[in-house]
């Protein structure tokens, strides 16, 4: 991977964590490529209902 891509930390449950890592072993992915699945999914389904995200500039607080 890049080293110039952005990192995140995560918190959640174990519970999520594993469910996530369960589906992902499924689908043949990694938890972190399935969590960047999800997110992509995510994204896609927000604009289909809203229209495209545009971001300009520094419109969000991306730290």
């Amino acid at each position: 991977m890049p080293s110039n891509l952005p990192r995140f930390t995560l918190r959640t449950s174990q519970e999520y964590i594993d469910k996530i890592a369960y589906i992902a072993e499924k689908e043949c992915r990694t938890t972190t490529k399935e969590i960047e699945y999800l997110i992509i999914r995510e994204i896609q389904e927000y604009e289909a209902k809203y229209g495209e995200i545009r971001l300009q500039g520094n419109d969000l607080n991306t730290k």
